[in-house]
């Protein structure tokens, strides 16, 4: 099966995979809906804003893959969407939240993978998320593989190989497109240590002075 998916696609399929499993009373998904899932900022790396045409686009797209599409249900006025991972891979429900997870924040380890999928599937122990992403590479083809191990890390991480197996695909991504870089979290947190250090400093050497001033009266 020739799926290639790039960073919106896999961002739209795993926002309706997770809203189908953790919030099934409002799915399927209005594309209002799907695109406010696609930039929610918790559970998401990286952070994206996109607007409807991207998101429109990739309904498209997933729709000609066979992996989403819209319902056939005519009880409301709005268009939904759904996924239909199920019926192409037929997955139990712990690779289904494996490969949502995976979808949404990128590779991962068997710990992080354990804790994150919890709200969608429980598993018992890590020897349970290693034997479902061992049914996935098992797959043909494999839809998961296990990266080099990092240095000073005890556990390999797993990447999902719906979107291939090139680390960018950035070139893919359709225009409307933005994303909040990996380290942007942390930018506020840099910026107030260096305004403390600053501050710090500054304190210093006005005590500094002060110091000078008052060795002075004794000489």
């Amino acid at each position: 099966m020739d799926i290639v998916l790039n960073e919106v696609e896999a961002r739209v399929l795993g926002s309706l995979v997770e809203k189908d499993v953790t919030t099934p009373d409002y799915y399927p998904l209005s594309l209002n809906a799907l695109v406010n899932a696609c930039n929610q900022k918790n559970n998401r790396d990286p952070v994206m804003n996109l607007d409807e045409d991207p998101v429109r686009q990739a309904l498209n797209t997933l729709q000609a893959k066979r992996l989403a599409g819209p319902t056939s249900s005519a009880d409301s006025r709005v268009t939904k969407y759904e996924h239909r991972l199920q019926e192409v891979f037929n997955f139990t429900r712990g690779e289904t939240a494996i490969l949502c997870v995976l979808l949404l924040r990128g590779p991962q380890t068997p710990g992080e993978l354990r804790g994150r999928t919890d709200r969608m599937h429980h598993f018992e122990d890590l020897t349970e998320v290693q034997s479902s992403l061992q049914r996935l590479m098992q797959r043909e083809p494999a839809l998961v593989r296990v990266l080099p191990r990092q240095p000073g890390t005890k556990e390999s991480r797993y990447k999902q190989l719906l979107s291939g197996d090139v680390e960018d695909l950035a070139a893919d991504v359709p225009a409307g497109t933005s994303f909040v870089p990996r380290g942007a979290a942390n930018d506020d947190r840099i910026a107030r240590l260096e305004d403390e250090v600053a501050n710090v400093r500054k304190e210093v050497a006005d005590l500094k002075q002060q110091l000078a001033i008052f060795q002075k009266q004794f000489e």
